[in-house]
């Protein structure tokens, strides 16, 4: 049996930071919830938004369904969702009519933006505590983590 220490991630020491993070992730997801609530979408219905305003043209809904990591019949419902209250169509592939592309009504965008200001009003609730300098502290290690996402698996 190796023995846990500060270089061994799964020691018992970081499991307290571990929880942290989790709970912190928890109440995030919840303060998000309670802003989109309002705007009338969910959670899978925002990033299904996000999705498509991020491509440089409509998304396909296969395209939808691996971005999102699910299965096809719950973009489906998604799109249909959305559809019903006018924030996205489906239009049809110009170069292969058996495909459907998915994009952003004007009210869909203005839905974008008020969904990315209840992002923002969010993270705000939880960060209120921290003053300006502990922003700038946890701004720089949350980048330092942001950046390790991109390498791991490298080398």
């Amino acid at each position: 049996m190796v023995p846990s220490g500060p270089s061994d991630p799964s020691g018992p020491t970081d499991s307290p930071l571990a929880d942290q993070l989790i709970r912190l992730s928890r109440r995030l997801h919840r303060a998000q919830r309670r802003h989109l609530e309002p705007l009338g979408v969910t959670p899978a219905q925002a990033r299904l938004l996000g999705v498509v305003a991020h491509c440089a043209e409509p998304p396909r809904m296969a395209d939808l369904a691996h971005r999102l990591d699910v299965v096809p019949r719950a973009v489906t419902t998604l799109v249909d969702g959305l559809e019903n209250v006018q924030a996205v169509r489906r239009v049809p592939d110009p170069a292969n009519r058996r495909v459907t592309r998915i994009e952003l009504t004007t009210s869909g965008r203005d839905l974008v933006d008020l969904l990315r200001r209840a992002r923002r009003e969010a993270a705000e609730d939880l960060l209120a505590p921290l003053g300006d300098a502990q922003r700038e502290q946890l701004s720089a290690l949350l980048a330092v983590l942001d950046t390790g996402r991109n390498t791991a698996g490298r080398g």
